[in-house]
C-alpha cells in the first residue's frame, strides 16, 4: 500500500527532490558531466554507453538538433581515447514524426560513428513503436555493419522478431537484450517476472546459437547466473558477450562479474531531459521511492 502511494505522488515531487535521488542514475545535464563519469568508470575497468536523455521530439528541428549533439558527443569520446558508444531513442530522432526522417537522421550518425570507430546503438521503446524500429534497423544495418539494436524479453513478439533478424545468418548483428522497462498490456507482453526471465535466456540461447553478439542488460543476480552457465555451454569467446549495466544500480555485481573476468559495460544517460527517465527508474524500483519521502521528510 506504501509503495502504491508513493507511485501516486511520484509525478508531483518537485524536481529539486527528485534531482536529490535522481543523480545517483543520471549523469548530469552537461556533456562534459558525462564524460567525467566515463573517465571514472574507465579508471575501474568498465566501458561505457553515452545515452542523451530525451525523446518523442516536436518537429524535424528538433530532431536534427539532436542529432547534432549526439555527433558531438561521439566526437568527445574519440578525442577522449574512451571505449564508449553512443545509445540513441528512435523517437528522440523523429520515429513518430517520420519513418524516413529517423532513418536519414540515424544514418548520418551511423556514417559519424564509423569515423569515430564507435558502435550506434538503436534502442527500443515501447510497443507501438516496434514494427517501425525494426524496419528503421534493417534498413540502417543494410548499409552500415558498426550499428545494434534493443530487443525486450517482456513482448511475446520478440522471439518471432529474433528469426526474422537471423533468417539469412546473425554474423554480424549486435543486441542489447533487456527485460524491458515499460510497462506494456498482457495482450502483447509478458506481466509476471518468471515468464520475461524464462524469456529472456530462451532468446539469449537463439541469439548466441546464431552467432549474434549479445549484450545482457540485467541486475538480476539469478538470472546472470543462468547466463553465465549458459555461455560456458556454448563456449562463447569473451569478444561476443558482455554484461550492460545501468548507472548508480546495484554496482555490488558488477565488481562481482568483472572480477569473474566478464566485462561490464555501464549505461551513462545525462541531459536537461533527466525527469521522466528517473520517473521510470523510480516507478521500477518502489524501494528507491522510500528514499524520496525520507528526503522530503528532511530525514537524508
Amino acid at each position: 500500500m506504501l509503495d502504491k502511494a508513493l507511485l501516486a505522488v511520484l509525478p508531483h515531487v518537485p524536481r529539486p527532490l527528485l534531482w536529490r535521488v535522481a543523480k545517483r542514475y543520471v549523469a548530469g545535464t552537461t556533456l562534459a558531466e558525462a564524460l567525467e563519469v566515463l573517465r571514472e568508470l574507465a579508471a575501474h575497468g568498465h566501458p561505457g554507453i553515452i545515452d542523451i536523455l530525451g525523446e518523442d521530439v516536436t518537429g524535424p528541428a528538433a530532431a536534427r538538433a539532436v542529432v547534432r549533439e549526439y555527433a558531438e558527443a561521439s566526437d568527445a569520446v574519440a578525442r577522449a581515447g574512451l571505449d564508449a558508444y553512443v545509445s540513441v531513442k528512435p523517437t528522440h530522432v523523429g520515429l513518430r514524426l517520420s519513418e524516413s526522417l529517423a532513418l536519414e537522421l540515424y544514418r548520418e550518425l551511423a556514417r559519424r560513428c564509423e569515423q569515430n570507430r564507435q558502435l550506434l546503438r538503436v534502442e527500443m521503446e515501447d510497443h507501438t513503436t516496434t514494427d517501425a524500429t525494426l524496419r528503421v534497423f534493417e534498413a540502417l544495418h543494410a548499409e552500415h555493419a558498426h550499428t545494434g539494436i534493443v530487443l525486450q524479453s517482456r513482448l511475446l513478439r520478440t522471439p518471432a522478431d529474433v528469426e526474422r533478424l537471423t533468417r539469412s545468418g546473425a554474423g554480424g548483428l549486435c543486441v542489447r537484450l533487456v527485460k524491458g522497462i515499460y510497462l506494456e498490456p498482457a495482450r502483447v507482453a509478458h506481466t509476471e517476472p518468471g515468464p520475461i526471465r524464462a524469456a529472456f535466456l530462451a532468446l539469449a540461447r537463439t541469439l548466441l546459437e546464431r552467432d549474434a553478439r549479445v549484450s545482457f542488460a540485467t541486475h538480476d543476480a539469478g538470472l546472470a547466473q543462468g547466463l553465465i552457465a549458459l555461455v560456458r555451454e556454448l563456449d562463447v569467446p569473451s569478444e561476443r558477450y558482455e554484461f550492460q549495466v545501468l548507472l548508480g544500480v546495484q554496482q555490488r555485481l558488477w565488481s562481482e562479474w568483472r572480477a569473474a573476468g566478464h566485462t561490464v559495460r555501464v549505461y551513462v544517460p545525462f541531459g536537461p531531459e533527466w525527469q521522466p527517465y528517473s520517473l521510470r527508474r523510480l516507478r521500477k524500483n518502489p524501494q528507491i521511492l522510500k528514499h524520496v519521502a525520507r528526503a522530503a521528510l528532511g530525514l537524508g
